[in-house]
Order: C-alpha cells, then structure tokens, then sequence
C-alpha cells in the first residue's frame, strides 16, 4: 500500500501554535477534506508534507519512492516556460516519453521533409510504446483540454492569474503522484470544469488531501475529512455532510460534560469554602481532586459561530438600471444590448465561462468601467460595499483593530444595540490576543476577513461580491450567508460556487460568451439539472457520438498535424491486426491446452494485446475528434 504515516507533528507561528502533537495517516486510495477557520495552519500543513516548510518536532513516514504532488493556491511557475514545458516537466519515464512524443510531433509536423525529425519521430513512437504511454498522452490532452488551460506554446509570464491556476493543476494532474494536495483547486474555474474535475478525483487511483471551501465538492469528492481547530487535528469518516453531523453530536457532548464538570466544581468549591481541613487522607484526596477539577476546568473548547447583524443604511427602491448596454474589451464582445433592473431586495448570482465579462459587470455596477453605448442609472441613495477578489492595500505594519477603527469606533445592530470595534473583532473569529497584531502577519485568509469585515461594518445598503468563496473559510462563509438572508438592501454575487448560489441567488445571470447572457429564475442547482436534462434530450441515439459531441466541443485545436494524419490512416488497420491477434490467442486457448505453462504465456500474451488495443482505441478517439 502507498501510504504517508504522520506522527507528533508541531508547528508554531511567532507565538501561535498552528499544531501541536498531531498525527495521521492517509491510505492509498483515501480522499481527505481539510477544514478550519482562515490562520489555523491548513496551507502550512500542506507545505510541510510536500517538504516546502520545516516542522519543529514530529516524523513523516513514506517509501522512498513515494511521490507527492502539491498544487498551491498560487503555482510557482518559471515564468520564462512554455506553458507545454511548465505541464509535462516531471521526471517520471511516462511522462518524459509524452515529452519527447510531443515536441517530436510538432517538430515532425513543421518540417515533415526533415529526416532528422522522422528519425526522432519513431523513436519517440517507439519509447510511448515501451512505456505503454499513450493512455497518459490522451489523458494528458483530455486534462488540458477540460481545464481550459491556453495554448501550449504561451509563455507563463503572458498569463493571467487564473490560466496560471489552471496550468498548474494541469501539471500536478498529469504527473498523477501517490498523494495529490490541493490547496483551493477549484478557484478560478467555471462550473462546467469544476464538474469535471470532482469525476476525475472521485476516480483517482493514488491519495488526496484537499483544501477547499467549496462544499458540494467536499460532499461529492472525499471520503474522509480532517478539521484542524484549536492547534489539534480532529478526523471523521464520510464527506462533508457526514462531518457536520458528527462535529454537532461532539459538540453536544463536549458541552454536556463541561456543564458536569462545572455543576461539581460548584459543589466542591462549596464545600471547600466551608472549611474542609486536611484531617484524614480521604478528605486531602478531596481536595486535590478540587484541585485538578478546578486546573481543567472550560478547558474544552467549542468553536464560536461567527455573527454579524450589522445595521445598514436606507436604500431606495431603485438602485440598478442598465438600459441596451455595450461594451467591448481587447477585441471581445461583453455586453450587447444588455438591460437590467436591480431592485431594494434582489438577489443576484452571476456565473458562466471565464473571460465573458462577469467581474467586468461589477466593475461596471460600482463605476470603475464605462459602457460603450447606453445608459447606467444608479439610484440615488445607494451605498456600495465592493468586495473585489484583490483585497485593498493593507499597510502590513498596521494592527488589526486600527485597521477596522478607520470604518469607526462602534456600530449599530439591526436590533439597535451599539457593538465597540473590539467586540465585533471577537464576534468576527478574531480573539482579543489578535486585536494588536500586525496585519503582516495574518494569514492571507485572515487579511480576506478583516477586508471583508471592514466593508460590512461601513453600513452599506449594496452588496457587490466578486468571488467571495475564492479565499473565505467555510465558518466565515457561513457568517457572510446568514448576514446576506437578513440583509434589507441589494446584493449582486460573482461565483461558481454552486452551495453559495444556492444559498444567496435566487435570479441567475449566466454569461456564455460573446455578450450572450442567460436569465435564470430560481438557484443553481435547478438551473443546472434543466441543463443536464436538455442535454439529455438533444444527445443523439448512439452514446459514442454523444459522447464526441461533447468532447469537440471543450477543444482548442481544430485539425491534426501532419503527424497525426499518417497516425490517423494507419491506426484503423492496426486495431484490427490488434483485435485479430486477439481473436487467435483467444481460439487457441480454447482449444483445449492443458500445458499451465502453455496457457500462462498465452494469457500474458492476450494481456499484452489487450492493453495495447486499449491504447490504440484511446489514441482512435482522440483523434477522431479531429477529423474534418
């Protein structure tokens, strides 16, 4: 088994204990969820497994071959790459030979005359075949083509943020270690890859240890989920719906036994203030039980709910029209005679593909981008809070409370009760310890909450929200949802968050592209089964060219090489020779042989031939999607 054994391991940050003492393993096969509030150390465990941090005390146990792959929220990629040389950089022999394959391809298929490249060419053939690696080949291109990830031959420095998020993935998916970690994966993906890529995990062969606020995810994908709370690591067995139910009957527990503990400290305290002497052993081991009792006394340590109920300012009825709005951006249709009427109480989700102008619209909303042509009324009482997916400029030698002091000095709940700064810090999962603390220091997750914070305590009446869940922890989304359900104005989310859709929109805006824009009433999850059920109801009768249907559809390409075309001509008849042969061993062991070492070479011959008709109809359909 392909296991990773971890025993006793601790790490501190300037005087927080990130963990202490905490052990686990995870078996092959094994799909773990990571969770815990923004600063408790999830990304810091991840660096420490995948060997990019040091630990102060504990082992970690794995083979020595073991192989770890670590997508982290923001990839380390060298900038000067190809985003083909970033992918397919492992050192594994599969992936060297997919390597040497490649470039033999496009070298072959821009000078085809070139014996040199015709040379390399069957050479590299030849090393696919030894390494049975044209399975990896196909799956590599399906990865690159699901993940939307852009032309192999950009370099990754003309790269946005989130294409590099996407490469990156790529590249930990393609070299199909023993353990994947993956810090935020589905951050920057649209919806349609990010249901890809839960099929593709639910299938994957080695280990996972996720971070991830997306819940459907976590429900869909892992079978295990690890919390880290309060500098320990607690496990539970199922996905996340599974965890919620176990974590609420702890916690009733913990709190059943703290209420014990409490109700026989009183009675003991009574009795020791009633003037107990030390005159016989029984009576002193009374009192050293008072003793410990009153030592690991609230020593059991629930975790807070996060709440904010903080009041906002009136709001007209209108606060949004846009009337046949334009625009284009570097060459690409956003808006083309786009009306919307926003509303006092409406709710708004914003999704679809990448790059269709879903942030743009925000940016519009909050008057940071002009339209082209027609008109945007904003009404006249409205106050925005704009919560961008770049948090504003921190000074980081700043603390935290003088930081949230610049909103003001105390606000005013819904219900009229007024909140100092350092009481809404403690409500907001900020403890009293951290109010002076250098915003330098806080996690990334943690500078997200503080932002966060300070824009709600603002009062705003307008809430616009671009990708929340992209760096929030699931107990402050939470937070963020039941503030949403109560709040009195108006509030327009970007996401592809599908439980956070589900939770704030209830009207749909789902942008496909070239300034086509859906209108949805109703939440995601509807809107996505009608999808599914339409497709459903289009396919064509066969499920094979369904199935091409959709996959030519997600591809970039548009023809095969020249490579590729003599590959295409000659692969029909070599899957016939293929299932021939086949046929042949399989009528001879048939025939009666009685030889166990006969009949052992056979089967592994019908092995070998097996695999290789495998490969051989996965490199068919691969390039069949390309055939004009």
């Amino acid at each position: 088994m392909r296991d990773i054994h971890v025993e006793g391991l601790r790490k501190t940050y300037g005087e927080k204990v990130l963990f202490n003492d905490i052990s686990f393993s995870i078996s092959e096969g094994e799909r773990v969820g990571l969770i815990g509030v923004n600063g408790t150390g999830k990304t810091t465990l991840l660096n420490i497994l995948a060997n990019e941090d040091s630990k102060e005390a504990g082992e970690i146990q794995t083979a020595k071959d073991y192989r770890i792959g670590y997508l982290k929220q923001q990839p380390h990629l060298n900038p000067d790459q190809t985003v083909f040389d970033a992918i397919f950089e492992g050192e594994t022999p599969i992936l060297k030979a997919v390597r040497l394959f490649e470039k033999a391809v496009t070298n072959l298929g821009e000078y085809p005359e070139n014996e040199q490249y015709q040379k390399q060419y069957y050479q590299a053939e030849q090393e696919m075949n030894a390494q049975n690696a044209w399975n990896a080949d196909t799956e590599a291109k399906t990865i690159l083509s699901k993940l939307g990830v852009p032309n192999l031959n950009e370099q990754i420095k003309n790269l946005s943020g989130g294409q590099k998020k996407r490469v990156g993935l790529a590249q930990v998916l393609i070299q199909a270690p023993d353990l994947l970690l993956l810090d935020e994966p589905t951050n920057h993906l649209d919806f349609e890859s990010i249901q890809w890529l839960e099929n593709y995990l639910t299938q994957y062969k080695g280990s996972l240890l996720l971070v991830t606020h997306d819940r459907y995810f976590l429900d869909h994908v892992v079978n295990q989920m690890f919390e880290l709370t309060h500098g320990k690591l607690m496990t539970y067995k199922g996905n996340y719906e599974s965890y919620l139910k176990e974590r609420a009957e702890r916690m009733d527990e913990a709190q059943k036994q703290e209420q014990k503990r409490k109700q026989l400290y009183t009675k003991e305290l009574a009795w020791m203030r009633a003037g107990a002497k030390a005159r016989t052993t029984k009576q002193q081991a009374r009192i050293d039980r008072f003793h410990d009792l009153e030592t690991n006394l609230n020593q059991v340590q629930i975790d807070e709910t996060v709440e904010l109920n903080v009041e906002g300012s009136r709001l007209g009825k209108r606060v949004f029209e846009i009337k046949e709005g334009e625009l284009q951006l570097e060459g690409k249709q956003l808006l083309e005679q786009f009306n919307l009427l926003v509303q006092t109480k409406d709710r708004i989700g914003i999704t679809g593909l990448n790059g269709t102008g879903k942030s743009t619209l925000l940016n519009i909303l909050a008057g940071r981008i002009q339209l082209d042509s027609g008109s945007l009324i904003v009404g006249e009482t409205v106050k925005i809070a704009y919560y961008t997916q770049m948090t504003e400029a921190m000074d980081p030698n700043k603390r935290v409370i003088a930081y949230l002091q610049e909103a003001g000095e105390e606000i005013e709940t819904s219900n009229g009760v007024k909140m100092s700064i350092t009481e809404l810090l403690e409500q907001f999962l900020f403890s009293r310890e951290t109010h002076g603390t250098l915003i330098g220091k806080l996690s990334g997750g943690e500078k997200r909450r503080l932002y966060l914070l300070k824009l709600l305590v603002e009062r705003p009446n307008v809430l616009l929200l671009d990708e929340p869940t992209n760096d929030l922890d699931i107990a402050t989304l939470t937070v963020l949802e039941d503030y949403i359900e109560s709040f009195a104005g108006a509030v327009i989310t970007v996401s592809h968050d599908r439980y956070f859709l589900d939770k704030v929109a209830e009207k749909l805006l789902i942008f496909k592209g070239n300034g086509q824009i859906e209108t949805y009433l109703g939440a995601m999850t509807d809107y996505y089964l009608s999808q599914k059920n339409e497709k459903t109801m289009i396919q064509t009768p066969t499920k094979e060219k369904a199935e091409k249907k959709v996959v030519v559809k997600a591809k970039e390409k548009t023809k095969l090489t020249y490579s590729e075309q003599i590959e295409w001509e000659t692969i029909e008849e070599a899957i016939f020779l293929i299932e021939a042969e086949i046929e042949a061993i399989q009528e001879e062991m048939n025939q009666g042989e009685s030889d166990f070492a006969v009949l052992q070479q056979l089967q592994e011959k019908l092995d070998q031939n097996t695999n290789e008709l495998e490969a051989k109809m996965a490199r068919w359909e691969y390039l069949s999607e390309y055939i004009e």
